[in-house]
């Protein structure tokens, strides 16, 4: 089965609202085996987003239409169902009750344009809201095949409230989409966080294992540049049941593993300060970090990991020269050095007692500092007394360069910590 999400708002177009939700939508869909190739999103008006769920099904067996469900003049989505089916809008009598007695439950005077809500196409069967006043729709629609024989295909019309749409894809719209689907499809995806490459690095690196993949079709790979966060390679692969999809995954996840060596640091949800947070906690070791040019986003990273607390000691954001010097124990000279960046590590180290100490110290720009150009980073590290340091020449605004500077240090400690050596 094959379904496609047309997400309804002019507030998505002009940027004013991110659209997580057509998001959700897909990974949901792929996690039920569903396909799902095209998204799109369409404003508010009658005739453009009619055009847009018409299209949609003229490629797909069945469309989720997020938003326009509300009671204002914009909420349009029930019209356009209306009109894709050939129907009257028939106001629902027993959601008219519904919805008033959610009000008076609330406390609240109820509007009469929130009666708008309980108009359903004729033909269409309700989903009952469990969080708002909005009901989702399901609607059938008679249509020919491409040998002209009848189908019948369906609309489904969720809320765009994000935990209104959740709560009724998962209760209502994705269980009766796997019931028409028939049969059992899974559909598994992996993914392998990345640092230190580029994209088309990887993607040429990896052009032997794509080339077979694609000759097999035993798997997908895609590439996911998700700058601060690294370059992301997903691996999908498709089943008739759930443990052979995730078989197949684990064995190119591997291979790519294999491939790529130090440059994966993680899969899935992990993140590089979690990663090494987890290192940390294997080594029994404790950590403290000493920043300059990035005011304390190290620390921050960190410390919104839960249970970072069991590793970070703390931080020290010694900005200004004086505060190197006498905090940390920095000695007087260029701070824009390795020197002075292993003086920080172990500084911090010292002053918070703990086992591993991590320092940043740099030049953000947009100006030359004490002759460097912006960019110039030294990263420095004492484990157990063992100091070291590194060089990054990063690139980009002063907000990138401090952002890069950042997961780079974290990066730098990472490797250190597993014995990696490499740029």
């Amino acid at each position: 089965m094959r379904c496609e999400v047309v997400a309804v708002g002019t507030e998505l177009l002009l940027g004013q609202v991110i659209d997580t939700n057509s998001a959700v939508i897909g990974e949901r869909l792929a996690a039920s085996g569903i396909d799902s190739y095209l998204q799109v999103k369409v404003g508010d008006n009658l005739e453009r987003a009619t055009a847009a769920v018409q299209r949609a099904l003229a490629r797909a067996d069945a469309v989720i239409v997020c938003g326009g469900l509300g009671p204002t003049h914009d909420d349009i989505t029930r019209s356009v169902l209306a009109r894709v089916m050939g129907v009257a809008l028939v106001r629902d009598e027993a959601l008219v009750d519904v919805i008033s007695a959610m009000f008076a439950n609330r406390g609240r005077t109820m509007a009469a344009n929130n009666l708008l809500q309980a108009d359903v196409p004729e033909g269409a069967i309700v989903i009952p809201q469990t969080r708002g006043t909005a009901p989702g729709l399901i609607c059938p629609i008679a249509t020919a095949g491409d040998d002209g024989s009848p189908v019948t295909k369906v609309v489904y019309a969720i809320p765009g409230v994000p935990h209104e749409m959740v709560e009724m894809l998962d209760r209502a719209v994705l269980p009766d989409l796997r019931a028409r689907q028939g049969g059992s499809v899974a559909i598994v995806s992996r993914t392998l966080r990345t640092w230190g490459e580029t994209e088309s690095g990887l993607a040429e690196h990896l052009a032997g294992p794509i080339a077979d993949l694609e000759e097999s079709g035993a798997a997908t790979i895609a590439f996911l540049a998700s700058g601060v966060e690294g370059i992301k390679v997903r691996v999908t692969a498709k089943a008739d049941d759930i443990g052979a999809a995730r078989r197949a995954v684990d064995a190119v996840a591997d291979e790519l593993r294999a491939e790529l060596g130090w440059t994966v640091f993680g899969e899935d949800d992990a993140t590089m300060e979690s990663v090494v947070l987890d290192l940390l906690r294997a080594r029994e070791q404790s950590l403290a970090v000493a920043e300059s040019m990035t005011g304390g986003m190290i620390t921050s990273r960190l410390t919104d990991v839960p249970g970072s607390s069991e590793v970070l000691r703390g931080g020290v954001v010694s900005y200004a020269t004086e505060v190197k010097h006498r905090l940390l124990g920095v000695p007087e000279g260029p701070v824009i050095s390795a020197d002075t960046a292993m003086a920080m590590a172990t500084g911090v180290r010292r002053l918070l007692d703990a086992d591993v100490g991590l320092a940043i110290t740099g030049v953000a720009g947009p100006a030359r500092q004490e002759g460097e150009p912006p960019g110039t980073v030294f990263v420095g590290w004492d484990v157990a007394g063992e100091v070291r340091s590194r060089k990054l020449a990063l690139f980009g605004d002063r907000a990138r360069i401090r952002a890069y500077g950042t997961i780079s240090a974290l990066d730098v400690l990472r490797r250190a910590l597993l014995g990696i050596d490499g740029d």
